[in-house]
């Protein structure tokens, strides 16, 4: 249906002092009009309309645009995923992160070691533990940022029961009493840790991605190489790093419909910024795991 949209001066016009009518009072007639339904159709050009006032026969000349409205307005875009809530999406663009070898909607080319099918790895002791310090040092933060809750929507992730710190403390302290030295974190968990602490204060969008990539990932590819490394040096030995307590399905289900709420108060500007955080998680998380095969 066709509107009728004054130019300024009409505005104006009703905030005269000798205008004492109101509005549905007043009467518009326009000088030349083929069909006096509106509703009908649209003119494209400007119409000289006459004013009549209710003092006498005055008339006003007045210029009024008629805007059509019956073009229905295009759809928005849908991001892949969307439909099915937040965390599809991130889904989707952490799936394509992936090589060919790591997930069937991979995209990535294998460019770095630990991109190679684990099936090729020669991990070793001493990168294997280097692995699990700086890991333990990411989620110690994880934990503590969500402890402390500087946002609070990151009070909905506390006692998930996917939490690996104490679990990656229970394996260093089996691989003390094996006679391995436990080393210091090294540069790619500090600098992560770090990272992560800055992004929780400042950009809570961005952490959410981060927290989101870290903790479904060890669910997934995570297990499948825990499981590879074992077999290959610590007879096959299950740590307590890749166990959960309970339904790790019904977990991560919980943990997505947390994600979902969260993410609903969110503008679709701050969705992408957090999407488009996912490359910098994996480019951190890629270089502590690393270390298994240094």
């Amino acid at each position: 249906m066709a509107s009728l949209t004054p130019v300024s001066q009409f505005q104006s016009l009703f905030s005269e002092s000798h205008l004492r009518a109101p509005l549905q009072q007043l009467s518009f007639a326009p000088t030349s009009v083929a069909n006096q339904k509106f509703g009908s159709f649209f003119l494209p050009r400007r119409l000289p309309l006459q004013f009549q006032g209710i003092r006498g026969n005055s008339k006003m000349p007045m210029n009024a645009v008629i805007v059509s409205q019956t073009t229905a307005e295009k759809p928005r875009k849908r991001y892949p995923g969307e439909s099915k809530g937040f965390v599809e999406e991130m889904r989707f663009v952490a799936m394509k992160l992936h090589t060919r070898d790591q997930a069937k909607e991979g995209e990535k080319e294998v460019k770095e070691p630990e991109e190679r099918a684990v099936t090729k790895w020669e991990p070793t002791i001493d990168g294997y533990l280097r692995f699990l310090v700086d890991s333990k040092l990411v989620y110690d933060t994880l934990e503590k940022i969500i402890e402390d809750a500087a946002y609070p929507s990151y009070a909905e992730f506390r006692n998930t029961g996917l939490e690996r710190s104490a679990s990656l403390a229970k394996d260093l302290e089996w691989f003390k009493e094996q006679g391995h030295t436990i080393p210091e974190p090294s540069s790619p968990g500090l600098t992560y840790a770090q990272y992560l602490k800055g992004l929780s204060e400042n950009d809570p969008q961005a952490f959410i991605c981060h927290f989101y990539n870290i903790y479904f990932a060890h669910t997934a590819g995570g297990r499948m190489i825990g499981r590879k490394v074992a077999e290959k040096i610590l007879n096959s030995k299950e740590l307590e790093f890749y166990k959960w307590d309970g339904d790790l399905s019904q977990l991560l289900q919980n943990v997505r419909d947390k994600l979902n709420k969260v993410a609903e108060g969110w503008t679709r500007e701050e969705k992408n910024h957090c999407l488009e955080e996912t490359e910098k998680s994996f480019k951190h998380s890629g270089e502590i795991l690393r270390l298994i095969l240094s």
